[in-house]
């Protein structure tokens, strides 16, 4: 496999932020009561059925903890994902997302760029210790089940018992 420099990956991360953080920018300077579809919204009773299509991540049964919901964007919805399962089935997961690096440590001492999962009533996980990390661009990488994905993030949090809590991030 051809493995790409790391300043292309650091690049096309910044890029991808880039973007993310102007999705939840607003047009214009009309307040925060605007309704018009220039603001960031939570999409009223979209949840885990919307998160999961979209991502082509099944809920494992038995899992716990599920919570689901879509942030509508003007440019890029943003679909977030969460539950609690076995770690095997959570590394499984992750490996299914085909990254082309393995789930990796993050600093948990840097303050997250965006606080989307406090909507969900859960911390944010790049601020919690121990949380591994993957990150992939699915039609970079050939993955034809998330073509309309431009890029799927997943924090794997290690709960008690052998379990985890599976954070997936989507737009």
């Amino acid at each position: 496999m051809n493995r790409q420099p790391t300043a292309w990956k650091r690049l096309f991360a910044a890029v991808v932020l880039g973007l993310l953080l102007t999705s939840c920018s607003t047009a214009g300077t009309d307040g925060p009561d605007v309704t018009d579809g220039r603001t960031s919204q939570w999409g009223e009773g979209m949840g885990v059925p919307e998160a999961s299509a979209f991502m082509k991540v099944k809920v494992p049964e038995g899992a716990t903890a599920v919570k689901g919901a879509v942030q509508v964007n003007p440019r890029e919805d943003i679909y977030l994902l969460s539950f609690v399962t076995d770690e095997k089935t959570a590394v499984r997961i992750a490996e299914d997302l085909h990254s082309e690096e393995p789930l990796r440590t993050r600093n948990h001492d840097l303050p997250p760029t965006t606080e989307l999962f406090g909507h969900l009533g859960l911390v944010e996980p790049q601020t919690q210790e121990g949380v591994r990390w993957a990150g992939v661009c699915p039609p970079c990488t050939g993955d034809k089940r998330r073509n309309k994905v431009a890029w799927i993030e997943i924090y794997l949090q290690p709960q008690t018992q052998g379990n985890a809590r599976v954070y997936l991030q989507a737009f």
